[in-house]
């Protein structure tokens, strides 16, 4: 347990270092470390990366940096594309979830490793935010990731926020998509004899608001292109070995 501990601690420090990636780490914690099975494992990973998202957007709440008419578009659409996703999960056995999950994991270190240039270009559209908004939605259910590597971008090239609203933003995108997630798995984990653990998933939120708050701190004296390419080197690391326990 004690290794599941500093899992969690881990999952706050990367948030807190790079505004991503955190979320992503939660159900290989839960997975290979607690020992939970995927779809009990997934279903926490929403609530722990909802609580995480919402303790760390109230900072930028308090200084205006959230964009309200952005997070309409593109959080409500996002919830119901995440009750969706777990709805789906349904047709799935866990084993192709981690295996899907594992490919988000690749997808993620791409963007980790090559960034797309985040420039502001004006509003655009607001069908394509909320296309936008609901297909993240699908893939945050259904593999139980906040999505945070795929938002931010999106606010950005899509909604034309500038960097630092788009991050203040996105967090509580993120904790709305993973609370309307998570509302559909406490109905679907009865189907497979399974529930949450209630001890263990607030414990999990409180030790990554506290490594987010340390990454933070950290991650003004770190360069961040360096950060950003070691974690994707260990998310393909993290990526190739469950797709390797899962086939």
């Amino acid at each position: 347990m004690s290794l599941a501990l500093l899992g969690a601690l881990l999952i706050g420090l990367s948030l807190g270092l790079m505004g991503s990636g955190g979320s992503i780490l939660t159900v290989p914690v839960l997975v290979y470390l607690v020992g939970e099975p995927p779809k009990q494992a997934i279903a926490e990973s929403l609530l722990i990366v909802g609580g995480i998202a919402l303790l760390g957007g109230l900072p930028y709440a308090l200084r205006s940096l959230v964009d309200h008419r952005s997070l309409l578009l593109f959080g409500l659409p996002g919830m119901a594309g995440t009750y969706l996703g777990a709805w789906l999960s349904r047709f799935t056995s866990g084993e192709v979830q981690l295996l899907t999950f594992a490919l988000v994991m690749l997808l993620a270190a791409y963007f980790m490793a090559r960034p797309l240039p985040l420039r502001p270009r004006g509003a655009r559209k607001a069908w394509k935010v909320v296309l936008e908004g609901l297909s993240v939605g699908v893939l945050t259910g259904f593999v139980g990731v906040g999505g945070g590597f795929l938002i931010v971008p999106a606010l950005v090239l899509l909604g034309g926020l500038p960097m630092h609203l788009a991050v203040g933003t996105s967090l509580f995108i993120i904790a709305l998509k993973s609370f309307a997630g998570f509302y559909k798995y406490l109905h679907l984990l009865p189907e497979y004899g399974l529930s949450v653990d209630w001890g263990l998933a607030p414990l999990f939120v409180a030790l990554g608001a506290v490594g987010s708050f340390l990454g933070g701190r950290i991650a003004v004296r770190l360069p961040q292109e360096a950060l950003k390419r070691g974690f994707a080197l260990f998310l393909v690391v993290m990526g190739v070995f469950i797709v390797v326990q899962n086939l």
